[in-house]
Order: C-alpha cells, then structure tokens, then sequence
C-alpha cells in the first residue's frame, strides 16, 4: 500500500513538472521559443526585425555598382558581426539580419539568400558561389501540424569553406573547416571538415589530399603557371 501511494506520489509529482514545464513554454515569447528549438510564428518584434533588414538590404542593393565603401559600411549595421575585407556581390536577400556573423576575408557571389531568422555563423576565408541559399527555418512535414508554426537552428559554415553554385544549405547544418560543397548540392546533414561533398542530398565523395596541393583542375598543375 505505501508502495502504491509512494507511485502515486512520484506520479503526481512528475505530472506536475510536465504541466510546469508547458506553462513555461507557453509564457516564451515567439523569439524565445524560436532560439529554443520549439516552433514558433512571426510576432510584432520579429516583423520589425524583418523590416529594419529589408531597409538595409533595399539600401545596400540600390547602390551603383562602384560604390563599393558604401556597401562595406551597411554591411555591419545589417548583421550581427562583420570581419575585415568581407565581400558581398548584390543582390543580396537576408530577413532579419542581426543574427548573422561573417569572419575575415569572406566572399559571397550575386544572389545569396539568407533566412537567417536565427543564427547563421560563416567563418573565415569563406568562398560562397552565386545563387546560394543558407536556411535556417523549416516547417513540419506532416500537413496537419504544418499550420502549427515554424522551427528554426542554427547553420555553421566553418573556416577555409568553398560553397559551389546553387547550394542550398538546410537548418540545423554545420559544414566543417576547408570543405567544398559541389555546386547545386543540398545539405540536409553536418558535413565534417577536409572533404569534398556533393549531391541531392549532398554526401562526402572523398578527403582533401596530396593531389589537391598539386592540381588545382583536372590536369592543371599549380607549378605550371606563366610568369607575370
């Protein structure tokens, strides 16, 4: 008997917790919930998030293209962090903006897109082609809950990285230091540091070795080069 009221107890205890627990979820603000892992909706501050980011981004886009100092000085008032000699070819789309750090030497080519509606992290020397997508939201899968809200994590690309063209990289995704991801590739996993990857879904094709210090494409050798 004192076992069954001890369960019950315990039980009750647990139960208490759990209801705890969703009161608190429930009093989180949609930023709160969204840098959580919970799902989340668009809400009055993250709207204005939103529409301070696509100030700047309509500024840093109308400017002609030899003004290149002007859209070096929008770049740190549109994201979070911003290196030395980070270079960013227009037009460039990007929704919130402050969430985004971006290391030294970094270049995107035209068109890459950002829902950076949580943190997307680029590292050094970071060559990113033209037409990349770098996503940090999705949706649930199931059509019933797909009106439930949103989810975002984080997306880390590190140091020394080449993104080839039309990548799409998706939430939740870290890609490792000196890496390359093969043009039109989607990242759905983390990929590790000192590969080639490519593909639908994109999928390690071999480590960085010897030969790649030699040739730079196919039979091409770096000490084969004409004099300046």
């Amino acid at each position: 008997m004192e076992r069954n009221e001890n369960l019950k107890e315990d039980t009750d205890w647990n139960c208490g917790n759990i209801k705890q627990r969703k009161r608190r979820i429930m009093k989180m603000t949609e930023q709160e919930k969204m840098k959580n892992g919970y799902l989340w909706d668009d809400d009055e501050e993250n709207m204005a998030l939103q529409a301070h980011a696509k100030k700047l981004v309509r500024q840093f886009n109308a400017l002609p293209p030899e003004d290149m100092n002007g859209r070096a000085a929008l770049l740190p008032k549109l994201f979070g962090e911003v290196g030395k000699n980070v270079w960013i070819v227009p037009p460039l789309t990007a929704a919130v903006g402050k969430y985004v750090s971006i290391g030294d030497g970094t270049y995107a080519n035209m068109n890459l897109t950002l829902i950076d509606d949580w943190k997307i992290t680029i590292g050094k020397n970071v060559l990113i082609g033209p037409n990349v997508t770098l996503c940090t939201t999705g949706h649930p899968v199931h059509p019933k809950h797909r009106a439930d809200g949103m989810y975002s994590f984080p997306v880390t690309i590190g140091d020394n990285v080449w993104i080839g063209a039309n990548v799409v990289v998706l939430p939740g995704v870290t890609i490792g230091e000196n890496s390359v991801i093969g043009a039109g590739s989607v990242v759905t996993k983390d990929i590790p540091a000192n590969v080639i990857a490519f593909g639908s879904t994109c999928k390690v094709y071999r480590e960085i070795d010897e030969h790649d210090e030699e040739y730079y494409f196919k039979d091409r050798r770096f000490d084969n080069q004409p004099e300046n």
